[in-house]
């Protein structure tokens, strides 16, 4: 059975949602805490834990880690770093990477402190952090990043060196600076074992007062970082799942900041009610794909996968999410290097939404009445909605999608298992190209329906020949502009098969009262930001 859009307004709780901050927005922003205290509600039920290498945290907890914990080194404030030279000093005050780009070198600003008296950070730290992901016996989060270090070493008590397996002259991007390599105290973790969890302790500008499954979590200002304390004293993080409960509670002025809603109409709705709402959004944000399964018939088929392409309007779906979403031309967003543009493609490569075509090329590959495709997604707003348009406009070039809405838990389960036809997927990543083509398109990444392969829904690679072999040539390029020119051929091989569409790259958002200031504006980034520079101002 298919779902319509108003259906899924209705399952999802949106409409409620709607009508209810349009009643309350707006009232009691002076009550959302003390001077000293900024607060943040956060999409998820409970704290998981803050380790920063703990498998399973969720974005709620992400925030926090970013706020007690520093990297090796860092992207400028409010936006990611795209390039080799844009990257900035944290626990290394400098770096160096020789001319093939596998030997990297970086040198510890001295005094560093971690939390709660447990001394300097040296290069012990540094190697023991990297070490437990290098290890197969531990289990971390996001190991297959760390994949090409074959060594991390101190050279002196100061001073860390990695050796890669292959170049990476955006090492920094895909390795020094990510979130769960985040230095950790060795003796503080050696001390505290699992307790260290939800009792971490880090070097940066917050350190953990209280950890509650049931009231979130208080940081307080730590008064020795290095780059200075936070311009807050308390920070208190929340977790409201509830879209309805986390919405209310920033119009009855409870918390100062909340996890926005991604779905059309939420951000209009809140400006109506109170415009001076100041709305922090990340570009690209997460890349929303559509993985065609080239296994599953009539999909094996190009033209049939061709026939969807034109029958998609990207900027329509774009446009629909007023102003937090942008159109995606490949896979890889267009704000970071090797993405193609438009007008830099072959006609032929460009698909400019066609239904007229669609029907043309579904009648060439023997269905002149059209195909109906069995697919399911998840309920989550911005999941159903992108493919409830998707539905709609692939309806008018003869498409019909057979779509069920199932909980966000099995969506994720039964994707991984190979049990979809047409996967949307959601998916943040970093501006490292190599590793949103690895992830989602490598042969290495297929899907395996015992629940055990990667992201690679497609099966591209494998059902027909696929990117390998330029990904292998880019990830063995040690000179940056050569690798990106690489990786554009890769994208255009990828638009010439079309396993996988870039539909949308949707922003993460959050609403903020300004009577709060977080120093600096928000352009791109991960999915948290910190919130040292944040503070009152009315």
């Amino acid at each position: 059975m298919s779902s319509s859009r108003r259906e899924f307004l209705i399952q999802s709780g949106l409409a409620v949602t709607t009508a209810a901050v349009a009643s309350t927005i707006g009232l009691g922003r002076a009550r959302a805490g003390d001077m000293d205290t900024i607060s943040i509600a956060l999409a998820s039920r409970a704290p998981v834990g803050l380790n920063p290498q703990q498998t399973g945290l969720n974005g709620g907890d992400n925030w926090a880690v970013n706020q007690l914990f520093d990297t090796l080194v860092k992207p400028p404030e409010g936006r990611w770093a795209v390039k080799p030279d844009e990257f900035l000093p944290s626990i290394a005050e400098s770096w160096e990477s020789s001319a093939d780009a596998k030997t990297w070198t970086y040198k510890i600003r001295k005094g560093v402190k971690f939390h709660k008296n447990y001394g300097e950070v040296t290069a012990d730290d540094v190697v023991f952090t990297f070490q437990r992901q290098l290890d197969p016996k531990q289990v971390t989060a996001n190991k297959v990043i760390y994949a090409n270090i074959a060594s991390c070493e101190a050279v002196d008590p100061m001073t860390v060196r990695f050796t890669l397996k292959s170049p990476d002259p955006l090492f920094n991007g895909s390795c020094a600076s990510t979130l769960s390599v985040s230095i950790l105290s060795k003796k503080a973790f050696e001390e505290k074992g699992e307790r260290f969890n939800t009792d971490a302790i880090g070097t940066g500008p917050y350190q953990l007062q209280t950890f509650d499954a049931n009231d979130g979590l208080l940081l307080t200002a730590f008064p020795e970082h290095f780059d200075g304390p936070p311009a807050t004293p308390n920070l208190r993080i929340t977790f409201i799942a509830d879209t309805t409960a986390r919405t209310l509670a920033f119009a009855a002025g409870q918390v100062d900041m909340i996890e926005g809603v991604r779905a059309p109409g939420w951000i209009e709705t809140m400006k109506q009610r109170s415009a001076d709402t100041i709305f922090d959004a990340t570009a690209p944000g997460s890349h929303n794909t559509l993985n065609i399964n080239l296994t599953r018939k009539p999909l094996d088929n190009l033209k049939v996968r061709q026939a969807i392409r034109y029958g998609i309007d990207n900027a329509a779906i774009a446009a629909a999410f007023q102003g937090i979403a942008s159109p995606m031309v490949g896979i890889i967003a267009s704000q970071f290097a090797g993405s193609v543009k438009v007008a830099d493609l072959p006609a032929e490569l460009q698909y400019k939404p066609d239904p007229a075509k669609a029907k043309a090329l579904l009648a060439e590959a023997g269905f002149p009445n059209g195909v109906t495709i069995p697919c399911y997604v998840s309920q989550r707003e911005d999941y159903a909605s992108i493919m409830l348009m998707i539905q709609e406009q692939l309806r008018a070039s003869g498409i019909t999608l057979d779509l069920k809405i199932i909980d966000h838990t099995t969506f994720h389960s039964d994707n991984r298992q190979d049990k979809n036809a047409l996967a949307l997927y959601s998916s943040s990543f970093p501006p490292v190209p190599t590793l949103t083509l690895a992830s989602q398109l490598a042969a290495s990444a297929e899907v395996k329906t015992d629940g055990k392969g990667g992201g690679n829904y497609s099966h591209y690679g494998v059902a027909i020949p696929g990117i390998d072999d330029l990904l292998a040539k880019a990830q063995n390029e040690p000179d940056f502009d050569k690798r990106i020119a690489l990786i554009q051929e890769a994208e255009k091989k990828v638009l010439t098969d079309l396993p996988l569409l870039g539909i949308i790259a949707l922003s993460y958002v959050i609403a903020r009262n300004p009577r709060v200031d977080i120093g600096y504006k928000v352009e791109s980034g991960p999915a948290y930001w910190s919130l040292a520079k944040a503070k009152r101002v009315g």
